[in-house]
């Protein structure tokens, strides 16, 4: 199943996406359930998925506007360094943990919508990458059951401002900017997803690969981030971990490439589709 978080005739709302358009799910299975966040954390999952099947579309995509997949996500956990490729691009030396920050959900946009290049930088990044959507929350959650607490996958492009990133050895002021952080089109469903190391994963600037991988490349795998992260805080449903980005980066090209308004970044992986993002300047008006 391939749920969305949309906006249409003024309100936020929660779908599953099928052949032709979107099935509304907003209020549909209980009415406070009017959100993606709030149908994970009423484990209403697979009452949505018998609701949806062989159901026609409420509407087209065209009647509705994308949100980011999960817009009021409590956390967004971002993990930095987590493929070779990338860790060997940055010099960094090995790491016996995962490298963590913190995004904002208001530094974040959907599918089709603009990445914004504010007006202090030049140096916007791209970072394609898998974000993975906690479905049951727990702390200190073992390896060997991460996986059953996972609700889904989707499309991540964790925008980067180069210049503020290296302000301290806090990588913060760089990985939050507004409008930086791409989050589509969809969250696929875990059990369609089944095993998510056998996902390609790809970054393409103006249509030029830029990033080319598989999740099995991960250092850290999605079991041990989960188990990681729940030790030192509690994750809950909806909660997003957007797991590190191969190498590639404009930042390490010699010389280096940033991104420009009129440019377009995607990130494919495999069956959770494209996130498509226009790059812009940032309004100074």
């Amino acid at each position: 199943m391939k749920l969305i978080s949309f906006t249409r005739l003024g309100a936020a709302g929660v779908g599953a996406l099928v052949p032709g358009g979107i099935v509304d799910l907003t209020g549909k299975l209980r009415p406070d359930v009017t959100s993606l966040k709030a149908l994970i954390a009423a484990d209403l999952m697979e009452a949505a998925a018998r609701y949806t099947e062989g159901r026609s579309p409420d509407f087209t995509l065209t009647d509705a506007v994308l949100l980011p997949v999960i817009p009021d996500a409590g956390k967004i956990l971002c993990v930095g360094l987590n493929y070779e490729t990338h860790r060997a691009e940055t010099k960094r030396p090995d790491a016996k943990h995962p490298t963590m920050f913190a995004r904002y959900p208001d530094s974040q946009i959907a599918h089709g919508q603009p990445m914004i290049m504010p007006a202090i930088s030049d140096k916007l990044d791209y970072e394609g990458e898998l974000a993975v959507i906690i479905g049951r929350g727990g702390r200190c959650i073992p390896e060997e059951t991460a996986l059953s607490h996972v609700a889904g996958y989707a499309c991540y492009n964790d925008g980067t401002i180069r210049d503020w990133q290296r302000h301290t050895h806090q990588f913060g002021p760089g990985k939050t900017f507004p409008g930086t952080g791409g989050f589509g089109p969809c969250m696929v469903t875990a059990d369609e997803v089944g095993d998510y190391t056998k996902l390609p994963i790809q970054t393409r600037l103006n249509g030029e690969v830029m990033q080319d991988a598989t999740l099995s490349d991960l250092i850290f795998p999605i079991e041990r981030l989960i188990s990681y992260i729940s030790t030192y805080t509690p994750l809950s449903a909806g909660d997003v971990i957007v797991t590190g980005t191969p190498g590639g980066v404009g930042d390490r090209r010699d010389p280096p490439l940033y991104m420009k308004p009129g440019d377009v970044v995607e990130v494919e992986i495999g069956m959770l589709g494209t996130l498509t993002n226009p790059i812009m300047a940032e309004s100074t008006s």
